[in-house]
């Protein structure tokens, strides 16, 4: 995902004539009591408040995403098919899928004038990987060599560089890796990678309160849990240069309140519509309405640390997926707007495919039988962990209803006021049972939903599923000759997840999102992220 989504953890899921102009200037009061809706020329969308400080490798969820996605560019991008297209740099190549040559494209400046060199991106990479800066993003850095010097398993790091990363000239710096890693240029295309300018060693802290980066927008001000403000930047020299003035990200205690604002005129756009406004947004909306799917995964995800499901054998999941009529609850709870899943990685995806398997599809008698074989969930109950702003209410009570109803077992769901604390709980191993897990691709290959995921050492592995033969096979596919091999060998590692049941599948997303009279070209690219720069403003 251009990041975390980072990497990127999901946040979410009366019939009026639409005549009111939207947010490109217009004045009035939000549902949410905000006076005004933001500069003439700006466009506002509903995105929640970040988890963390805005730092390109300490973001890995969808709202901090968008940000940061506004502020930094890395070296590549995806375009709406999911190929490459180069940013920040004038080529990455390889003879060897080991030693990478990156050239940057010449005349590119941070926020503050400062050039953006091959310097600005191999200092930053250093400080992302060590472990004293404790960045939620580290991981992405680990095929590098001499990552393990500066973020040992234990103790303090042996080095302040990575001995792999190697500048070259203003222009040019080379990446060796530990071993070879095929599909290493797309992982390049994750926000988590973006340079940072020499004034953000000063002060981190301060930094990521205030960042300057070298995006299509630079930074005017973060009012926290309400919103944050964003304008074009004039010298940015990127293929996607903003089309319109700024930006305003507009925090929303729910999704209806979001939606109410398009209807009313106080929003531009909505990401993703509610259930409750799910019947009636094509109609409110009308050809500002937007449905399309696009390359991410929901999932229930065990915490394999909880007495619950510590120790659990897969069996008792394999039964608890069974049990769940997906096809039904798509249908009717989320409206047609999700399609069942049938493996652990979305449609859009190298690699993506059909598992023979029959335990994503609805078996009542079949889930009860492999329950029992399983030896049964502790306590014959367990819960759902979610937030309650992004409209997962709903499916989350469906679900339980359709476990409880097919085996007996009992669930309940385990709301989160909103995103931010849902994620800090499993950040900190508090979930009790399983949480809700939407992931939306970092870059468009298979590996990105199953090693970032599901390796041992991965950071967005909060359900800390360990398992040696899993992690050994992720190994070898990341030595592969190409990445055409490297697919195929993480789809034998997926093959090998229905044995081991990581997480439950569930369905695959679609955006059912829109925008008001005020905009137009709001397009959405793979990762299902409204292309904001190309936003205008009527």
């Amino acid at each position: 995902m251009r990041g975390a989504k980072s990497a990127k953890w999901v946040a979410g899921a009366i019939t009026v004539a639409l005549a009111a102009t939207a947010c490109g200037g217009s004045g009035g009061e939000d549902s949410e009591g905000n006076k005004g809706s933001g500069p003439a020329g700006y466009v506002s969308i509903d995105v929640g408040e970040p988890q963390r400080p805005l730092i390109p490798a300490d973001t890995n969820e969808s709202n901090g995403s968008y940000v940061i996605q506004s502020l930094f560019t890395q070296l590549l991008d995806f375009d709406a098919k999911g190929e490459i297209v180069y940013t920040n740099a004038e080529s990455v190549e390889t003879q060897d899928s080991k030693t990478w040559t990156v050239k940057l494209k010449s005349g590119w400046k941070f926020h503050n004038g400062e050039a953006v060199t091959a310097k600005s991106y191999v200092d930053a990479w250093n400080w992302y990987a060590n472990i004293k800066n404790n960045q939620q993003n580290s991981f992405w850095f680990a095929d590098i060599k001499g990552y393990d010097d500066v973020h040992p398993e234990k103790g303090d790091p042996k080095a302040e560089t990575m001995s792999g990363l190697k500048v070259v000239d203003d222009t040019t710096f080379t990446i060796e890796l530990k071993d070879r890693v095929p599909y290493f240029n797309y992982k390049l295309g994750y926000a988590t990678w973006a340079p940072l300018p020499k004034v953000f060693y000063d002060d981190p802290k301060a930094f990521g309160q205030k960042p300057i980066g070298n995006g299509p927008y630079e930074f005017q001000k973060w009012d926290h849990k309400k919103l944050i403000q964003v304008k074009a930047f004039k010298d940015y020299q990127g293929p996607n240069k903003a089309e319109n003035k700024g930006i305003q990200f507009k925090n929303y205690s729910t999704l209806e309140a979001a939606y109410k604002d398009v209807v009313s005129g106080n929003l531009d756009i909505i990401r993703q519509v509610g259930p409750t406004d799910l019947p009636k947004y094509k109609q409110d909306l009308g050809d500002g309405a937007i449905e399309q799917p696009y390359a991410a995964i929901q999932t229930l995800v065990p915490a394999f640390y909880s007495k619950t499901f510590k120790d659990i054998d897969p069996k008792v999941l394999q039964g608890l997926s069974m049990a769940i009529d997906r096809d039904t609850i798509t249908k009717t709870v989320l409206n047609n707007t999700r399609t069942p899943a049938t493996s652990f990685t979305p449609p859009q995806v190298k690699g993506n495919q059909t598992l023979d398997t029959d335990i994503f599809t609805y078996d009542p008698a079949k889930a009860k039988e492999l329950i029992k074989e399983g030896g049964g969930v502790p306590g014959n109950k367990f819960t759902i962990q979610y937030n309650t702003d992004g409209g997962h209410k709903e499916w989350v009570t469906a679900v339980c209803e359709s476990i409880r109803k097919a085996t007996g077992v009992d669930c309940v769901g385990d709301p989160k006021p909103d995103f931010a604390t849902d994620l800090e709980a499993r950040d900190n191993d508090e979930v009790k049972g399983m949480y809700r897990g939407g992931w939306v691709a970092d870059y468009p290959v298979n590996v990105n939903f199953i090693k970032e995921l599901y390796h041992t050492k991965a950071e967005s592995n909060n359900g800390r599923f360990s398992d040696k033969e899993i992690d050994d096979l992720m190994a070898e596919g990341d030595k592969a000759s190409s990445l055409d091999e490297a697919v195929k060998a993480y789809q034998e590692v997926e093959k090998k997840l229905v044995e081991k049941m990581p997480a439950i599948p569930l369905w695959y997303y679609r955006i059912n999102g829109g925008h008001g009279e005020g905009v137009d070209n709001v397009n959405v690219d793979f990762h299902g992220d409204i292309e904001l720069p190309q936003v205008t403003v009527k």
